[in-house]
């Protein structure tokens, strides 16, 4: 290993060490039952560089329920089929409100604020089943060649235990389709929805797959441009100001990277032109993210210059 390797290795060493204090504070999720069962004393971190390394601590290859983490995938999916058309349904800006609201919703005639929130990827979702016939199979093989990990499988547990508690979601596509906002059947909707969320993938995993946000639309596991550079910064953007629930500016404040968070545990970041990363434990604060997580992410930004997290200035792992 470089020089270099050896820093970010011993960075993430000591950010396992640290986040581990943070341990035994939150709550695991538990209005889905299966995820309740997740052990909340387990924390990993992954980094994987735009050229393709991977380095991991703790428990960076346990897999878990990638949750709201997938509504990235969703999104790029769906921009690739439809483009900005799809920006008619559904909206870009932060929600401020909880991600499963219905008031936000209902005042503004089923048109979600955005498509990191519940009813936003709902529409996202709507969109996803329209253009593929197997909705489920075809987000399970995206996962698998992005991340190139041919084993990575949809959670059937995770899977009907929210179809078992559908009914906000449910409630939320219904009231969408009153606004003539949902094309397909309700329950098509809810099952390629729920199919995303309940992916099996661990931090090395997640870093790998959706390392394209970092390296420009680049996909090292495709060995392809993905997307469009200007898509995967707009797409960083949007993360930045809406992917972390309504805490989106609080982490901004004190993290500085476009995010991600799951109510798995997960959260993904992105250093645009550098790496992505992802860390993971299934206790949840009060807004429904991470706190090791969260507080992994913060001691990494640390190490980064603030050039490096504000304009992109090169910075050398």
């Amino acid at each position: 290993m470089t020089g270099a390797s050896d820093n970010v290795q011993a960075w993430l060493d000591e950010i396992n060490h640290a986040a581990r204090t943070r341990l035994g504070q939150g709550q695991v999720a538990d209005y889905i039952p299966a995820l309740a069962e997740r052990d909340a004393n387990r924390f990993g971190i992954a980094v994987c560089t735009n050229d393709g390394r991977v380095f991991a601590a703790g428990d960076a290859r346990m897999p878990f329920s990638v949750q709201s983490i997938s509504k990235i995938f969703l999104l790029t999916l769906a921009l690739q089929v439809y483009g900005n058309r799809l920006w008619e349904r559904v909206g870009m800006n932060p929600s401020g409100m909880p991600f499963n609201s219905l008031t936000q919703l209902e005042a503004e005639k089923g048109i979600p604020r955005n498509p990191f929130i519940n009813a936003g990827a709902l529409v996202v979702a709507d969109h996803f089943v329209s253009a593929y016939a197997t909705p489920a199979q075809h987000i399970q093989d995206v996962a698998r060649s992005l991340s190139g990990n041919a084993g990575i499988l949809i959670d059937q547990r995770v899977l009907a235990s929210e179809w078992k508690h559908r009914s906000r979601n449910a409630a939320t596509a219904y009231l969408m389709k009153s606004f003539g906002n949902i094309a397909n059947e309700v329950d098509d909707v809810l099952r390629a929805y729920f199919a995303c969320c309940a992916l099996e993938m661990s931090c090395v995993d997640l870093a790998r797959a959706l390392n394209y946000l970092a390296a420009g639309g680049y996909a090292h596991c495709l060995q392809q441009q993905l997307i469009a550079p200007d898509l995967a910064r707009r797409m960083n953007s949007l993360l930045f100001t809406s992917g972390m629930y309504d805490a989106a500016g609080e982490f901004a404040y004190r993290v500085g990277l476009p995010a991600k968070s799951g109510v798995g545990g997960g959260i993904v970041a992105v250093v645009p032109g550098r790496f992505s990363v992802c860390a993971w434990s299934p206790a949840l604060d009060r807004n429904g993210n991470s706190i090791a997580a969260q507080y992994a992410l913060e001691r990494l930004s640390d190490y980064l210059p603030s050039s490096a997290v504000v304009t992109g200035a090169p910075l050398t792992v």
